[in-house]
């Protein structure tokens, strides 16, 4: 392992394609927690209901992500990793400003308006931290790559704490939209001086190498398999932001907490901790010169949580905010999670890989969430989120234990 100067890891660290990765990725934070931030005041001041059309919102933004992410994925290797950084933000930027008007839309049902609307800034919200984080990726030496990715992650997602925040200031929900789209524009301004991956652009112009085949993951057993690891290991954390922070209110009141949870606070509290937990992925993988290892470490810490959280009596909003930093502190692995699949994946395809196994990870929440409703009625809220629970840990630490190592791997190589 080479070593560098102090002021060498400060060149590398805080060079343009971090920074501007980091500032895109605060942007996406806040635009993709801001529907989740003002989904009961919104859908109020519009007479629907925050539950039935909140699920089905929420449901469509995730379907975006799903989708957006095999399409961003493809582009970014097909076309390179700047295309998507532009592509992306200008889409989901867009989409966010039409939120803003969603009151003023009386030619259809609003329910519906607005599904369509955050499925459009969910395609595009898709691209953002894939194409970051393969370039970031790409960009650092292996000794600081771990810390460059998490630095990228945990600088952006603060973007969910200067949501909740903007919210409250600006006093109505539909300025926030604005705002937040207002920002991926200026962003764009910031990107016209990054320059594409060099481990890329090595490969972009040979026409014999294929780029951006999706179902490649799906020709090859061993290929696949590792494929869906990737995917496994990030299962706990949206279950977390997912079900537990975004049904706040519902497993509050099962809990028998009498003041209302509000998911605006367990968003914004539990992404304080990811942010912290992010930084730290970076260091403690380092430290430990394991991937899994941090990774696997900050998954017990996360599950220790939510026993706590669920069976250890909970009985005010403060506690279950304090338990919501914990479990963010605890999934802030998803920045290694998501180095490890820009590593365990050869140029050619390593943009699709990264792009779209986040992405898929959020489309489950929409599994998540069909399972939770459709297990309260016989078995109530909390033991609902416990067997979504179960099926996430389980599968994200069996995930975590069996998957290849990727510490210090060299990422100059093809499928």
């Amino acid at each position: 392992m080479k070593t560098f100067t102090r002021e060498e890891k400060f060149k590398h660290l805080f060079s343009l394609p971090v920074i501007v990765a980091a500032l895109g990725y605060f942007v996406d934070i806040y635009d993709l927690l801001l529907f989740g931030i003002v989904r009961i005041p919104s859908l109020e001041a519009m007479n629907l209901d925050p539950d039935v059309a909140g699920s089905i919102i929420n449901n469509w933004q995730m379907f975006g992500l799903l989708l957006g992410g095999i399409l961003w994925g493809v582009l970014g290797d097909k076309k390179g990793r700047l295309s998507v950084l532009f592509g992306s933000i200008l889409v989901y930027s867009l989409a966010n400003i039409a939120c803003g008007f969603l009151p003023s839309i009386n030619f259809m049902d609003k329910t519906y308006a607005y599904a369509g609307l955050r499925f459009i800034a969910g395609i595009g919200l898709a691209g953002e931290l894939g194409a970051g984080i393969t370039l970031v990726a790409e960009s650092l030496p292996k000794e600081l790559r771990a810390i460059g990715t998490s630095l990228v992650a945990g600088f952006g997602l603060f973007g969910a704490v200067v949501a909740n925040f903007t919210v409250k200031l600006s006093g109505d929900w539909t300025y926030a939209y604005m705002i937040g789209g207002g920002l991926g524009l200026c962003l764009l301004l910031l990107r016209i001086g990054v320059l594409e991956s060099g481990i890329y652009k090595d490969i972009s112009s040979d026409s014999e190498i294929k780029k951006g085949n999706f179902f490649s993951f799906f020709t090859n057993w061993e290929r696949f398999v590792k494929y869906m690891k990737c995917i496994g290991i990030g299962l706990p954390t949206w279950f977390c932001i997912g079900i537990l922070a975004f049904f706040a209110n519902q497993v509050g009141k099962d809990l028998g907490i009498i003041e209302e949870v509000n998911p605006a606070q367990t968003i914004m509290w539990a992404y304080i901790g990811i942010s912290a937990g992010d930084f730290l992925s970076g260091f403690l993988s380092q430290w430990l010169k394991s991937r899994k290892k941090a990774i696997i470490y900050m998954m017990f810490f996360t599950l220790i949580g939510v026993i706590l959280l669920l069976f250890g009596g909970t009985k005010s909003a403060n506690m279950y905010y304090f338990y919501c930093v914990w479990l963010g502190l605890g999934t802030g692995y998803w920045a290694m999670f998501v180095t490890v699949g820009a590593e365990q994946f050869g140029t050619n395809i390593r943009s699709t890989a990264t792009t779209t196994i986040p992405n898929i990870v959020r489309g489950t929440v929409i599994l998540m969430t069909f399972l939770f409703d459709f297990c309260k009625p016989s078995t109530g809220v909390v033991y609902s989120a416990v067997i979504v629970g179960i099926l996430a840990f389980g599968i994200g630490i069996y995930s975590t234990l069996t998957i290849p190592e990727t510490h210090g791997k060299e990422l100059d190589f093809v499928e």
